[in-house]
């Protein structure tokens, strides 16, 4: 569709996620037209509750911070790409030791008000319930696609994967108990000292009558779907499905004490489960890693047996929802273009890539190579030894048992010189990518 202003082709953007968003901020700063196609506030999935663009559901914490961690290698390679989710996540940053975690809230307001504020994205609030025939067209609905477009991108693409995740409680911190919780980042690392995790530790006995607790509570039912073995996404696995594992499962895991010194004990408590700060003036926290499927009055209840959530105000209880993803390494190329039609891209969590930044960095290499496409440029495809190129060639490379996946360094390429330790390598891992990154970034 021509743009009879400027003359330049208007590409439609389906889904106002961190995907769609960095689509449609990629084109316009390229100076294409987009028309971002949003179905809130008609209608919202039942993760969602807020009317904002770009909303985070499962967590505020966009992962390590430090350049030398593959998140935060990930996250610096979009800055220097000009990502519009690094832009609000800067400015909305809540203190979290070395993790980059926002305030929700303020990340999606900054996020929206960058998208309706540029002069070449209209935003239209509507439900899209099949892929427009004519493109250019970037289909970033989410893993949270409406039953609708889902059939559509089912029937176009041959069919679908779906699995489930799940989403962690939230409860405020006037309802710890300061008394059997304290504040500390593990090894006391970069930490603000202003309560960005608050830990609340259990001894043997306690840690013991909990997970007994756990593993016999009752789970919501599921719906549309066989609630006795679900698909499970590793990477969101309910805390009561990774208790089952064994009675350390959950020690080892998302309650593991290292790191962590209990001052009114002055040794290391047995379990620990952190909370994380939710927002800017910390009045709210996520139970880490506690992503659960079980019963409202289940959660309350056994929650409420570690000793410093005994009287917790749950403002959000942990849900579990269907996501869904496409046999990508089919359908798609590195550059996120359907093989199928040239003038059709996907991007986010549907294309397998795994996390928050992760689907953001799939929507601004979809509208980067949308504009690229629309000047007759070639598809960029970013050297392998960077993270964004590294994981857009797993989405694209043949697998015929493909998973979703996020930013971790074992799908780099091997450094020409092996470093034994991981510290040391990790950091050459990421100055290798971005040298290598800066070599194609203005082509």
């Amino acid at each position: 569709m021509k743009n009879t202003a400027t003359e330049k082709t208007t590409v439609t953007v389906i889904g106002g996620g961190l995907a769609g968003c960095e689509a449609a901020w990629a084109l316009a700063e390229r100076g294409v037209p987009v028309r971002l196609v949003e179905m809130k506030p008609h209608r919202r999935s039942p993760a969602h509750r807020t009317d904002e663009l770009a909303e985070l559901v499962c967590s505020n914490s966009l992962k390590a911070a430090r350049i030398d961690s593959a998140a935060g290698l990930l996250k610096e390679e979009m800055r220097r790409l000009g990502s519009v989710c690094l832009q609000a996540a800067d400015e909305s940053r809540v203190d979290a030791g070395g993790a980059l975690a926002v305030d929700r809230d303020r990340f999606s307001a900054g996020v929206s008000r960058r998208i309706h504020a540029h002069p070449l994205i209209t935003v239209e609030h509507r439900e899209v319930t099949e892929i427009p025939a004519e493109g250019p067209v970037i289909v970033a609905s989410g893993p949270l696609t409406s039953d609708a477009l889902a059939a559509d991108i089912a029937r176009l693409c041959g069919g679908g994967l779906h699995f489930y995740d799940a989403a962690a409680p939230i409860v405020t911190a006037a309802s710890v108990d300061p008394d059997k919780s304290f504040c500390a980042s593990r090894y006391d690392k970069e930490d603000s000292g202003a309560g960005d995790y608050i830990n609340c530790p259990l001894n043997k006995e306690e840690y013991e009558a909990f997970h007994a607790a756990l593993v016999a509570a009752e789970i919501a039912p599921l719906h549309d779907f066989d609630a006795a073995s679900p698909t499970v996404y590793e990477g969101c696995m309910p805390i009561e499905v990774l208790a089952k594992r064994g009675a350390d499962s959950i020690r080892f895991g998302p309650m593991k004490p290292v790191g962590l010194r209990d001052p009114r004990t002055g040794h290391r408590p047995w379990a620990v489960l952190q909370l994380r700060a939710e927002n800017t003036e910390r009045t709210l926290y996520n139970l880490v890693g506690f992503q659960t499927n079980l019963k409202f009055g289940e959660q309350k209840r056994v929650f409420g047996m570690i000793p410093a959530l005994a009287n917790a105000e749950f403002v959000r209880y942990g849900v579990m929802h269907r996501n869904t993803f496409l046999r990508s390494p089919e359908l798609l190329t590195s550059g996120f273009r359907s093989r199928q039609r040239e003038d059709l891209w996907f991007a986010g969590q549907m294309t397998g890539v795994e996390g928050y930044m992760e689907s953001a960095a799939s929507g601004l290499m979809a509208g980067i190579n949308c504009a690229r496409m629309l000047e007759g440029k070639p598809e960029l495809t970013l050297p392998r030894t960077t993270m964004i190129g590294a994981l857009s060639a797993y989405v694209a490379a043949p697998n015929v048992n493909f998973q979703p996946m996020g930013a971790n360094f074992g799908i780099l390429p091997p450094l020409e010189n092996p470093i034994r330790d991981k510290r040391e390598r990790y950091a050459a891992l990421a100055a290798r990518g971005l040298e290598d990154l800066s070599t194609v970034i203005d082509k």
